[in-house]
């Protein structure tokens, strides 16, 4: 049986981990102006280039008819396209316009520039076993099948 106090230092430390990464999140810095669901969605369509609105809703975790709004919004902004995917008809494929790609290319250096910071931190020796730490870490969250 694992020690009830690890578990909850496991817990307080994720807490905490949230609420750093989520004030990150929110901040007009990384988001460039763009709701904090507009910001995760064009990160993921930049990085993916082109997807379906349901690979999308998969991979951010967000029903489609939430995401399908976002997306319309984005669509407005003028930084996502929408196309029939031309494998299949009943798909409608989302890329990235210019325009979205710029804000994508800018979001991508601020983060980018946030964790070299933090990176840079933490003791050379130490820096490997932080990243094993946190693939166990997603992996154990992933097994769990809760929440």
């Amino acid at each position: 049986m694992i020690p009830t106090e690890e578990i909850k230092q496991l817990r307080e430390s994720i807490r905490i981990l949230e609420r750093k990464l989520g004030i990150l999140e929110e901040s007009e810095m990384a988001c460039c102006g763009l709701t904090l669901a507009q910001c995760h969605a064009l990160v993921e369509i930049g990085r993916a280039e082109r997807l379906s609105l349901v690979d999308l809703a998969g991979t951010i975790g967000l029903d489609t008819s939430t995401l399908s709004r976002t997306v319309n919004n984005l669509v407005a902004k003028n930084m996502v396209s929408r196309e029939l995917d031309p494998d299949d008809r009943r798909y409608v494929t989302i890329q990235l316009t210019p325009e979205g790609n710029r804000y994508f290319q800018e979001i991508e250096a601020s983060m980018d520039a946030y964790f070299y910071k933090i990176y840079e931190n933490i003791a050379e020796g130490d820096r490997a076993l932080v990243l094993k730490g946190l693939t166990l870490l997603l992996d154990a969250i992933q097994e769990s099948n809760c929440c």
